[in-house]
């Protein structure tokens, strides 16, 4: 019992060290590990048991209660805090001191998504290029709105905004492919809970657990009937959202049309290795996760 909790500590402190970083989704590292099923499956019995709670249903909500892997689950938390704790100084230093190679190192993450996402999709239609360039242009054109780079905007945002970035992160937990930390540059709201984490502001961080919370219960029954009623289509929107989130990164925080920074110039050469090793990263990421997938779906001998 020991050894197990100590692998999925470990586990959830991998999964935590790759949610940080925009575009390596933590799902992908459960994938990799072969827990991912196990963890989506507990998932859905705790939301499930929080909805009967809700209800009023007090045998339903422990019955539902005791389906979770505990075991799994509690460890796999404690390690992703952990990682989160001690890695999200690092990263909020490297984004104030090198912000241009952290954008470089984060579009090649992001760009890798883009290219592993659109593999994902079991039957290509024109339509779901339609919609990956819909969702991508509009989000491209709502990010360039706003007069400061969504990644290092320096303005607190209230309470509930951290609420709703908890929210919509949370979802990303339980799809491979697509990065929490990627929804958070999204919304320009990164740095802010990074800066969250190394402040130790309990109140944004509190809130921003609580609607990962809310997020995780809602939403886990609902992209569960998504991805498996509507999967290509799904896909299609997450890919638009990825690829539209280039402006806020390339090539240089804040876009092409940021006032206050200028194009990279001598850190040119360093941008792109950082772009190239953020591919990299992720096409072997997701050869791994792949080749893990293979093992779990082999078919047994018969005895």
């Amino acid at each position: 019992m020991l050894v197990r909790i100590i692998r999925s500590l470990l586990g959830g402190f991998v999964m935590g060290s790759a949610d940080l970083v925009p575009g390596v989704s933590g799902g992908t590292i459960a994938l990799v590990l072969g827990i991912y099923e196990r963890l989506v499956a507990s998932i859905r019995e705790g939301s499930s048991a929080l909805g009967r709670l809700l209800r009023g249903d007090a045998n339903g909500f422990k019955e539902h209660l005791q389906r979770v892997e505990w075991l799994l689950l509690l460890p796999l938390l404690t390690g992703i805090l952990l990682a989160v704790i001690s890695l999200a100084r690092i990263l909020e230093t490297q984004l104030d001191e090198r912000p241009t190679i952290m954008a470089g190192a984060f579009l090649g993450l992001v760009v890798g998504s883009v290219v592993i996402a659109s593999r994902l999709i079991r039957r290509p239609e024109t339509k779901h290029l339609l919609i990956a360039a819909t969702v991508g242009l509009g989000l491209f054109l709502v990010l360039g709105l706003g007069d400061d780079p969504a990644i290092l905007d320096p303005s607190l945002p209230s309470l509930p905004v951290f609420f709703g970035a908890g929210a919509l992160a949370i979802c990303a937990m339980i799809l491979p492919g697509i990065s929490g930390s990627l929804i958070l540059v999204l919304v320009g709201m990164y740095s802010h809970v990074l800066g969250a984490v190394n402040q130790r502001d309990l109140a944004a961080v509190g809130v921003f657990v609580l609607g990962a919370t809310v997020g995780l219960a809602l939403f886990s029954q609902i992209l569960h009937w998504a991805l498996r009623n509507h999967h290509d289509t799904v896909l299609a929107a997450l890919i638009g959202l990825m690829a539209g989130s280039l402006r806020v990164l390339w090539p240089w925080p804040g876009g092409v049309d940021s006032p206050g920074l200028d194009a990279p110039g001598g850190d040119l050469p360093q941008v792109v290795v950082a772009a190239v090793v953020g591919v990299v990263s992720v096409f072997i990421i997701a050869r791994l996760a792949a080749t893990k997938e293979d093992e779990v779906n082999e078919p047994q001998p018969s005895a």
